[in-house]
């Protein structure tokens, strides 16, 4: 039998549903309460209205908002790139091949190390208050170690994504048809059942517009949904693509035509924003205004990974949105929420709101604000999961 809880005392309560709160996307509720029932919402309203529960929480007059939803990740891989991160930072610009470099490591990497590795990133992520994550396969490159990857990651999270297209194997670098026919063949019959989604880094350096399709084309038909790695790095067909194959998400989208931005705004597909990436490589930033000024929806996720975007925190990628991506606090905190839930094709995560997933977390500060505020703070206090206070 489920008991129930409710928090109390909260000062202002990110619902992500304008009609409970003050009309705003936020749908904010002043002066709030919360109540859990087993592993759902149950109720949201004025404190002074919180019905009797098995349990209280005090939030002190802090901030509650909906669990962070990073629907971008890549997790499953060993070893770290400081080196190239040095070097970097010291003149060299970033290219897709150093993903190689992971590769190797990845694949002389034991079961136990990679679900170690992922377990440690995951811990982090959930003291930084992400309670729902995507992560992605890409850093073995064979059907063996691509299908181990899905294997582990499943074990953790329902939202897996089989990216055996993020660069050429190297053995088949001078054979990058021979590459494609085995991501959709052998490999993908292998790493279907492990996963939800399918996924392609369409990039110069990587696959072109052609080999993306027909390798996004290829997983639909054996069950997996589209997203894409789209126009990071230069101007190309990835946005696109997505919007003509309903993806869910088209993720970076750095470099962008008008035409781009219109697809993106008249199509389901959401915009993934990754600042983590930017701020990593020293490159472009993203334009998160120029983006919702024309109507897309728009996620921010962390994009963690050892090459690019070395961060496991959401409130650190908020942050970087609002200062540098023309995101007002409110747009960002609602991005890494309902955002990506909307990326994930989700409605029980990134919202308060009775029936959906239990997932808060309250904020030592007194208002979301507080995230873009004061960066680099560790502000979150605890977190729930399913109704379950984790952190």
């Amino acid at each position: 039998m489920s008991s129930s809880t409710v928090i109390t005392n909260i000062a202002a309560l990110v619902t992500n549903d304008p009609s409970l709160g003050d009309n705003s996307p936020l749908g904010l509720v002043r002066d709030a309460a919360v109540v859990i029932d087993g592993d759902r919402v149950a109720w949201t309203g004025g404190s002074s209205k919180a019905p009797a529960t098995d349990n209280r929480v005090d939030a002190g007059g802090r901030a509650v908002l909906p669990g962070f939803v990073d629907s971008h990740s890549h997790l499953l891989f060993a070893g770290d790139r400081t080196e190239e991160f040095n070097a970097r930072m010291s003149g060299r610009p970033y290219s897709a091949g150093g993903i190689r470099t992971t590769v190797a490591a990845t694949r002389a990497a034991s079961d136990e190390e990679l679900e170690a590795g992922l377990t440690r990133y995951l811990a982090e992520a959930l003291r930084q208050g992400t309670t729902t994550f995507e992560t992605k396969s890409g850093y073995g490159l064979t059907t063996a170690d691509e299908s181990r990857a899905l294997r582990i990651a499943a074990r953790h999270t329902d939202e897996v994504t089989f990216l055996g297209a993020h660069v050429v194997a190297p053995e088949l670098a001078d054979d990058p048809a021979a590459y494609v026919a085995l991501v959709t063949g052998e490999m993908l019959d292998a790493c279907a059942p492990h996963a939800r989604w399918v996924d392609v880094f369409c990039e110069r350096g990587a696959f072109d517009g052609d080999q993306a399709r027909a390798i996004l084309t290829a997983g639909k038909a054996r069950g997996l949904h589209p997203r894409i790695h789209a126009n990071q790095l230069s101007h190309g067909p990835g946005v696109q693509l997505a919007v003509e194959l309903d993806a869910a998400s088209a993720d970076h989208c750095t470099h962008l035509t008008d035409a781009d931005v219109d697809a993106l705004a008249n199509s389901r597909t959401v915009a993934t924003l990754l600042p983590g990436a930017e701020f990593s490589t020293r490159a472009q930033w993203p334009d998160a205004r120029r983006l919702i000024d024309a109507g897309a929806t728009v996620a921010l996720s962390t994009d963690c990974n050892p090459g690019s975007s070395f961060t496991s925190s959401v409130p650190f990628c908020i942050a970087l949105a609002v200062r540098d991506m023309g995101m007002t606090p409110d747009e960002a905190v609602w991005s890494a929420t309902a955002g990506g839930a909307a990326a994930l094709r989700r409605d029980d995560v990134g919202r308060i709101t009775p029936g959906a997933r239990a997932d808060l977390t309250l904020l030592d500060a007194p208002s979301h604000v507080h995230l873009a505020y004061r960066p680099g703070v560790p502000l979150v206090d605890a977190v729930w999961r399913r109704g379950v206070r984790v952190v």
